[in-house]
């Protein structure tokens, strides 16, 4: 039943118009549909969920926003965005990676850990987030960027894979 209803205000959510009212309330219809929204959250949508009936495995904290085509990818463990977070478009949080080798049945294995995102983090047009990150309050991804490993606090990080770019905790002067 649940998977039922997950996918219906899934649905009706990412066929929502594209106005600024809808942009609004889009939150309730993932809400309805299973997601763990904290509170009201401003979503352009359409949002894409991988596997159906893993809503209740994605959470997000009240005050987001998230652009278009955010992917949430989460077979195997959850996906946390902290309060006030800002989600560029084409994200991808990818909650679940593939082994580099074989098993006994000639395929590769898949393993998965749960992708934390702290509060007020922005995350860049297009950037990938991979299973077991866990990104820090105040950081900034750039766009583009592949996170594979733990962003500190009020850092920015940037490139494939990410990499420390500067200190955000102290202000450039000048």
């Amino acid at each position: 039943m649940q998977t039922i209803r997950e996918f219906f205000f899934l649905g009706l959510a990412n066929h929502l118009p594209r106005l600024r009212f809808s942009d609004k309330w889009r939150w309730l219809f993932l809400k309805a549909a299973g997601f763990d929204m904290q509170g009201r959250s401003t979503v352009y949508g359409p949002v894409v969920l991988r596997p159906i009936g893993g809503a209740a495995k994605v959470h997000i904290g009240k005050g987001c926003f998230i652009n278009t085509e955010v992917r949430f990818a989460c077979p195997k463990a959850p996906i946390t965005l902290g309060e006030r977070c800002r989600i560029g478009p084409r994200v991808c949080f990818e909650g679940a990676q593939h082994s580099l080798y074989l098993n006994e049945k000639g395929r590769r294995g898949t393993t998965g850990a749960p992708i934390v995102v702290g509060d007020d983090v922005w995350v860049g047009a297009g950037a990938i987030v991979t299973a077991g990150v866990e990104i820090g309050e105040g950081a900034v991804v750039a766009a583009g960027a592949v996170v594979t490993q733990f962003v500190a606090p009020y850092t920015l990080v940037g490139g494939v894979p990410a990499k420390v770019i500067r200190d955000l905790s102290v202000p450039l002067s000048g």
